[in-house]
């Protein structure tokens, strides 16, 4: 084999996003890319808004000099400067800069932050469904990921969580609102798993983490607010990115910030400035720093996502499909009509719909549909949900 065996095992445990795109090429190929209907990546379809698009315009036109020379690891000061006064509002904390590492995406941040904190055969504990690539993200600083299930609604199940906790758990990872499910965590929720971080890190002489992974943090309905998690636990640690509130994903430009009030909180912000280098990013992107700068607070028009969701739950219940309406993110995750999800998902094929089985989320039983797609797709998909539904009932 040219490629390491654990390459090649994680390149087939992924492989349902992957399969998702290949069959999607294949019936684009057949039928024209406008009569196929792929729900399956979450990538944003709404245009950044006006005011990126001039202050980016404006950081390309200044030729002052020096300015694509290197910076410190943990980014430039007057960036990380104006996140942190953003960010300590939004959190209800008294943020300064050096609280703050700019990074390559939420991605990014999540990996200095388990190599700062991993040693070898430590856990990490995440509710399910989960992101499938945490379970990357851990096996790079040599741990592994735990998943415990989480309720019916898909809430925290803080039983489980207690009952993972074990003496190699390092950190507890979340996502909220969460991709797949766009449940957002309620702020009890939150303090009661603060109040089992701190008994539990108190009974075994050493800090559980805790790591809220917040790339969807604007993208919210109905009203719904993201709590604080930096008033939850002091020793918390965010990671988050532009890519979902200002559509820029492929800019790769996030960061990390740490609550003040954490223990030991400086040789975790140099283990993480260490780890920006070490691992190949050495700092996140100069031009993209210099932008997101000025736009502190600023995001897409999120009632373009709220009318999308709006038109595929409607029609999905109407249909019968079940499902928990999501409080966040633009994504559904419905339960499959029969226990067998990728039977399922094959028989949306058949009607040219791309959706992602749940297993590639670590809940069987469900799949994951992204609505950030246009307005039409959604609309000419409806009438083939229905017929494949109908199939197994």
């Amino acid at each position: 084999m040219t490629i390491a065996e654990k390459i090649a095992g994680f390149i087939e445990s992924s492989s349902w996003i992957r399969k998702m795109f290949e069959e999607g090429a294949r019936l684009k190929s057949i039928h024209g890319s406008d009569y196929v209907y792929d729900f399956s990546l979450g990538n944003p379809c709404i245009d950044p808004p006006n005011e990126f698009k001039r202050y980016l315009k404006s950081v390309v036109d200044n030729t002052s000099p020096g300015i694509h020379a290197y910076m410190p690891n943990t980014g430039y000061a007057h960036v990380r400067k104006a996140v942190a006064e953003f960010q300590g509002r939004e959190q209800g904390v008294a943020l300064e800069e050096d609280d703050v590492i700019m990074t390559c995406g939420a991605a990014g941040g999540l990996n200095i932050i388990l190599k700062a904190i991993m040693d070898p055969d430590d856990e990490v504990i995440t509710p399910a469904p989960y992101f499938v690539e945490y379970g990357f993200y851990a096996d790079n600083h040599g741990g592994r990921l735990v998943p415990v299930k989480t309720t019916d609604e898909f809430h925290l199940d803080l039983k489980a969580i207690e009952q993972a906790i074990g003496k190699k758990t390092k950190a507890v990872l979340i996502n909220s609102p969460n991709n797949p499910t766009g449940q957002v965590y309620p702020k009890e929720s939150l303090r009661a798993l603060g109040d089992l971080l701190r008994a539990k890190s108190k009974a075994q002489g050493r800090t559980i983490y805790l790591i809220s992974d917040e790339p969807y943090r604007k993208i919210t309905y109905d009203g719904i607010e993201v709590p604080s998690v930096f008033q939850c636990y002091n020793n918390s640690v965010i990671a988050t990115s532009y890519s979902k509130d200002l559509s820029i994903p492929g800019e790769r430009i996030g960061y990390v910030a740490v609550c003040p009030d954490a223990d030991e909180k400086e040789p975790l912000i140099q283990g993480m400035a260490l780890a920006n280098r070490i691992l190949g990013f050495v700092n996140a992107p100069a031009l993209m720093q210099r932008v997101i700068g000025g736009l502190q607070g600023k995001h897409v028009n999120i009632e373009s996502y709220a009318r999308k969701r709006a038109t595929l739950c409607d029609g999905l219940s109407d249909f019968g499909y079940r499902f928990v309406r999501p409080a966040g993110a633009f994504y559904l995750f419905p339960q499959s009509p029969v226990s067998d999800e990728v039977a399922f998902v094959r028989a949306l094929q058949e009607e040219r719909i791309l959706a992602v089985p749940g297993s590639g989320f670590g809940a069987p039983g469900y799949f994951r549909l992204s609505f950030c797609v246009d307005d039409r797709t959604i609309a000419d998909a409806l009438p083939g949900f229905e017929r494949a539904f109908k199939q197994f009932i």
